[in-house]
């Protein structure tokens, strides 16, 4: 039997993790996939991200409370995307429909 008093520490934890090589968090890489010229199925996001289709949507939802602009297109495959659009060129579109 191992004295407490005795025993050896642990060793420290490895500083070259921590300095280095941070996690990226799920919704990082969600924004990324979603930033893509093609955009992200609700399956593709589930892939990235271990995420359930209801956790991908209501992430989606929570981008559009934020104020930021997604556009929802069909692929040739049926599937539908998701694409986040740069609040720019989101604000030119409202305008131009506002014009008309």
């Amino acid at each position: 039997m191992t004295d407490i008093a005795t025993a050896p520490e642990p060793a420290p934890a490895s500083d070259s993790l921590s300095s280095t090589a941070r996690p990226v968090a799920n919704s990082a890489t969600a924004k990324k996939l979603l930033a893509r010229a093609r955009g992200a199925t609700i399956a593709e996001l589930q892939a990235a991200t271990c995420w359930q289709p209801h956790s991908a949507r209501a992430f989606l939802s929570g981008l559009r409370k934020a104020g930021r602009t997604l556009v929802k297109e069909e692929r040739k495959s049926g599937e539908t995307s998701y694409r986040l659009v740069a609040n720019a060129v989101a604000a030119a579109c409202a305008g131009s429909e506002a014009s008309q």
